[in-house]
């Protein structure tokens, strides 16, 4: 392996997120408890009830080790304990009254801290980083973690408010586009919810780990043709796979439905919403120049040709 390669840059990392953080030291805040007597008053305090098998596989530590923790939390009144009511050769742990009251000021801390570590972060910045950070864990733990947090749901009370906001906040942001965009977002989602018909229609909105990230909606051009329209994805849930979801899932609504094609209107300049429309199966079948939304475009119209449901014969 090479000097600079992959190894020496993850331990380089590593020493740069150590100081980062501020764990070099024997004890954390300021206060006599060892990172990792906080790693398990932390997982006491956000599980209902525990087991020290429990926390031994979740941390990953020596059972030895972490049977003097729990004995030190003991004799400070931090935890207790309870026999398991189905497994006498276990016993429950739970934080105290005391525990607690030890514990929040110091969560309280750390999270002041991570906030002072971001402020001088913009907002996409920081979602930026909690991408990075998701990256990481997602490659170095199951393939399957980042597909397995993402939802797709319909769309709820106060969604198409968060729709025509990203819409217009994140064009202005990365390509340029003026308010005009906006105003056309915000048409587009009235009339979806005016004339909305749901065994025809449908909006999904994407969740990754409680926070929504995209969205996309199918809409009825006429009894044949639907319509793909306002996909989106937040800048750091790139990369996840969610975009290709949301296509997806209007595609297989649509022949659900019985639709016979699907059309979409973009701009040449989005090539990320263009490879995942090419890779559905649609095709480019026009192209015009024009100005709108404050600059010099090229709009395209992509269509994906549907095949007609099978229907069984009747035999008599």
């Amino acid at each position: 392996m090479l000097a600079n390669g992959p190894v020496a840059a993850v331990r380089a990392f590593n020493r740069f997120y150590t100081r980062q953080i501020g764990v070099l030291g024997e004890h954390l805040l300021d206060s006599d408890f060892s990172l990792t007597e906080m790693r398990v008053l932390y997982e006491l305090a956000h599980r209902p009830q525990s087991t020290a098998t429990a926390i031994c596989e979740d941390l990953q530590l020596d059972p030895g080790y972490l049977s003097r923790i729990l004995r030190r939390f003991e004799s400070r009144r931090l935890i207790r304990r309870e026999p398991a009511p189905d497994d006498a050769r276990q016993s429950l742990l739970r934080l105290t009254a005391h525990g607690r009251s030890v514990f929040g000021p110091l969560e309280a801390r750390t999270s002041e801290q991570v906030a002072a570590m971001l402020g001088h972060l913009s907002h996409d910045e920081q979602w930026e980083l909690v991408a990075g950070m998701e990256n990481i864990e997602r490659l170095l733990t199951s393939p399957n973690l980042g597909t397995q947090a993402i939802l797709l749901r319909p769309h709820r009370p106060g969604d198409m408010g968060w729709v025509v906001h990203r819409h217009g906040a994140l064009y202005a942001e990365e390509w340029g586009y003026s308010d005009e965009f906006e105003s056309l977002v915000a048409s587009i989602v009235s009339e979806f919810l005016a004339n909305f018909d749901p065994p025809r229609e449908h909006c999904w909105m994407a969740e990754y780990r409680g926070q929504i990230v995209g969205s996309v909606f199918l809409v009825k051009k006429s009894q044949t043709v639907a319509k793909l329209r306002l996909l989106l994805v937040e800048p750091h849930a790139r990369g996840l796979g969610i975009g290709r979801q949301l296509v997806d899932a209007c595609v297989d609504f649509a022949r659900q439905v019985g639709y016979r094609k699907i059309t979409l209107w973009t701009q040449s300049h989005l090539d990320g919403a263009r490879r995942l429309y090419q890779s559905a199966g649609f095709e480019r079948v026009h192209q015009e120049k024009h100005h709108r939304f404050g600059k010099d475009l090229v709009a395209e119209t992509w269509e994906l040709k549907l095949p007609a449901r099978k229907t069984e014969k009747i035999r008599s």
